[in-house]
Parts: C-alpha cells; sequence; structure tokens
C-alpha cells in the first residue's frame, strides 16, 4: 500500500494492467451488479438537477422507476447509488450499437451539462472506499473486465494510467503527480 496525501492506494492500481474494451465487454458492467452506481453526497444533488436533462435519453421503463425513486436511492447496504431498471441495468444505461453507454455522459458529451458522470463510474475500476481520516483506492477485478485486463497488457496500459483523468477529477494534478513518482519509484 501506497499513502498520498489522505489516500491510501493498492499497489494494484500502479502494477496491474486496464484499458476498457467496449467493443468486446459491450459495457457490461453498467448492466450486472448488485445494486447501482455509488454516489457521492454532492453527485445526488446534481442528479436530481440534471434529470430533467437526461430524461429523454433513457428508456420508458427507466424513467418510470426514477418517477418512483428519484434521480438516485438508497442501497441494501444504506449507500447512495444509481437506481436499478428492474433489478437488472443502472437507470442511466442506453444502448448504442449493441454497446451499453451512459446517458449522463451522452448529455455531458452533447455539451447539455456539464457532468460528466459519477466518479465512481468514471474511475472503475478503482474503487474508493472512504473512512474517518483516509480514503482507501483499491483495484475492483471483475471476470466481466478480463478483456480490458488482456488489453491493457497490449498497450502497457497500467490502471492508473488509464484513469489518468478520472483520478485528476476526483484528486487533482499534485495528486496524479505523485501517483506518477510512486510508479518510477516502484520501476526501480
Amino acid at each position: 500500500m501506497i499513502q498520498i496525501q489522505n489516500t491510501i492506494i493498492s499497489l494494484d492500481i500502479f502494477e496491474q494492467f486496464f484499458e476498457c474494451d467496449l467493443a468486446n465487454c459491450k459495457g457490461t458492467c453498467c448492466v450486472h451488479g448488485e445494486s447501482g452506481a455509488p454516489l457521492e453526497d454532492g453527485e445526488t444533488v446534481i442528479l436530481d438537477m440534471i434529470f430533467p436533462i437526461i430524461r429523454p435519453f433513457l428508456k420508458e421503463s427507466a424513467q418510470k422507476i426514477v418517477e418512483k425513486t428519484g434521480a438516485w436511492t438508497i442501497d441494501f447496504e444504506n449507500d447512495k447509488v444509481t437506481p436499478l431498471n428492474n433489478g437488472n441495468e443502472c437507470v442511466y444505461a442506453i444502448f448504442e450499437d449493441n454497446i451499453c453507454k451512459c446517458a449522463i455522459e451522452k448529455a455531458y458529451n452533447d455539451g447539455l451539462t456539464d457532468f460528466i458522470k459519477p466518479i465512481s463510474c468514471h474511475i472503475y475500476p478503482i474503487r474508493i472506499t472512504k473512512y474517518k481520516n483516509f480514503e482507501a483506492m483499491n483495484y475492483h477485478s471483475w471476470h466481466l473486465c478480463e478483456t480490458a485486463r488482456e488489453l491493457g497488457k497490449k498497450s502497457n496500459t497500467q490502471i492508473f494510467r488509464f484513469l489518468k483523468k478520472a483520478i485528476i477529477r476526483k484528486y487533482g494534478e499534485d495528486f496524479f503527480r505523485e501517483m506518477e513518482e510512486v510508479e518510477k519509484e516502484l520501476c526501480k
């Protein structure tokens, strides 16, 4: 484990390889799982505000679920998460060319909002756990992402490098530069 600022980081994030392979996995991480995407407190407010912008992109069944539950919900572990569409995919999942994508990100890419998507989605396969005095960044190795690990190995892309934009969004550029310095030391 490595500590940078107030965050403990698993060595896997520096040592393991990963690069999303949507052509092969079809965005299955947004379709499978026990719960919706974890949300930070400020993200729940944002989802409430931007839902009218995102709504037209959603399936009718997803729209009805959000009308009933709200733009976010509390899961079985008492965490704030995105709702699921009938226990399956995230309500914000949309399908284009048989690939699952994010309606929130589509609205962002179309210039309709400045919120790209929940940080837990942006920074995946890293999972962040918050404790009283620090956060922990761990690699979530899921069998559904096997092709992403293979692609990452082929391109020699470590998890933290693949997630550069997301890490900078969450922790800032100085934090990422420190991660690069740690990686240099680990390579010696």
